[in-house]
């Protein structure tokens, strides 16, 4: 940074400003203000001057003007504030790195809604055995796509709260620990409401079935820890019918008059008897009757991610079964909490709810190229 020198005798050489100011210390001046102390430790580089590169004091009054110029500042850009966390966590602490050493987070430039899925892809100089990932308090499934790449599917539930979250990612080297940090911003999402009339069974069960209903909660719960720790899908998602979406995700449901859990899925309106296709590879995890979802498949996708079909008139598959993307897993039905025949196609991703026609559009879509439309 170039300074002017500001002295009130400019013209004076520099040995006449030493004489001077040897003679106002043999005159007395011996005690400066905490103030001017600081001031006169103040240095600053002239890129003007020829090597060897000089060192000039900065006048009190140009340090006056800097202090009030930082203090009026606006803040950080958001861009600016991300590279500079992405810089510091990439392992600058006060050692050199190489180029080796880092490691490139692409993120959406967006901000990501409550449902949504975010992709993001970690690259490396060097490639590397292992990567972690952790959001929202969470582990995080990552999964290699290439030497030197990986990814990552972060989903952000329904009930997220709105914010900005940061994203961290660490992986072995041998020159040590290849970290580094990306912001993901959540905005809040306008969620429809539906109300609907069923059985009043499904919305005060009876006492006889309710040691039912926790016991399969419980065990829904227990499945999703059970993740196969390696990518089964393959390419991108598809539908499960050709069916348009009707029950929209996130709806609050209202059922006979009172207020239950939004809405966790997508909900494919479809005849009676209509196939219903894997939406991806993986193995069936549960296929049997559910109290309120009636006839239900579910499938691990691997790594954290699973797909719901519910309300079946007909499951052609069975517990322990590995099935393809678009291989016919049941029928669609009207069984368990319903008003009429349709598919409920709920997915999981990391624990946490997300839209499944969100991953219709981003889930492989990448990589594979292929088309989001139903499984012939």
């Amino acid at each position: 940074m170039a300074v002017v020198d500001d002295h009130r005798a400019a013209g004076r050489s520099e040995g006449d400003r030493n004489t001077a100011a040897n003679a106002a210390r043999r005159a007395g001046h011996k005690g400066h203000s905490s103030c001017e102390k600081i001031r006169r430790r103040h240095v600053f580089i002239d890129s003007r001057l020829p090597a060897p590169i000089r060192i000039r004091k900065l006048p009190a009054e140009a340090i006056d003007e800097e202090a009030r110029r930082t203090r009026d500042r606006p803040p950080y850009n958001t861009t600016v504030k991300r590279a500079v966390i992405l810089a510091i966590a990439m392992g600058w602490s006060g050692v050199s790195t190489s180029a080796s050493d880092v490691m490139h987070v692409t993120a959406p430039a967006h901000s990501s809604r409550q449902g949504d899925v975010v992709v993001l892809t970690v690259t490396t100089a060097q490639p590397v055995d292992e990567l972690r990932a952790r959001a929202f308090d969470r582990d995080l499934a990552t999964f290699r796509v290439a030497p030197g790449t990986w990814q990552t599917l972060v989903g952000v539930d329904i009930d997220r709260k709105p914010g900005v979250y940061t994203v961290s990612f660490e992986a072995p080297s041998p020159t040590g620990a290849l970290t580094a940090v990306t912001e993901l911003t959540v905005t809040a999402r306008q969620f429809g409401r539906r109300v609907l009339t069923v059985d009043d069974a499904f919305v005060n069960p009876p006492e006889p079935v309710l040691a039912r209903i926790t016991r399969e909660a419980r065990e829904l719960e227990q499945l999703w820890t059970q993740s196969e720790p390696r990518r089964l899908w393959t390419g991108s998602f598809v539908r499960p019918v050709p069916g348009r979406v009707n029950g929209a995700f996130g709806s609050r449901s209202v059922f006979n008059g009172q207020a239950r859990q939004p809405h966790g899925g997508a909900d494919f309106l479809s005849p009676t008897a209509t196939p219903i296709h894997a939406p991806n590879s993986g193995r069936v995890l549960l296929a049997r009757d559910l109290y309120f979802t009636g006839n239900t498949v579910v499938i691990d996708h691997g790594l954290g991610v699973f797909s719901t079909l519910a309300h079946l008139s007909l499951v052609s598959v069975r517990e322990g079964d590995m099935v393809s993307r678009g291989e016919i897993v049941g029928q669609v039905g009207a069984t368990g909490r319903v008003t009429g025949p349709h598919l409920h196609w709920a997915v999981r991703m990391n624990g946490a709810r997300v839209d499944p026609v969100v991953v219709l559009a981003m889930v492989g879509q990448e990589r594979s190229g292929d088309q989001t439309s139903a499984a012939p």
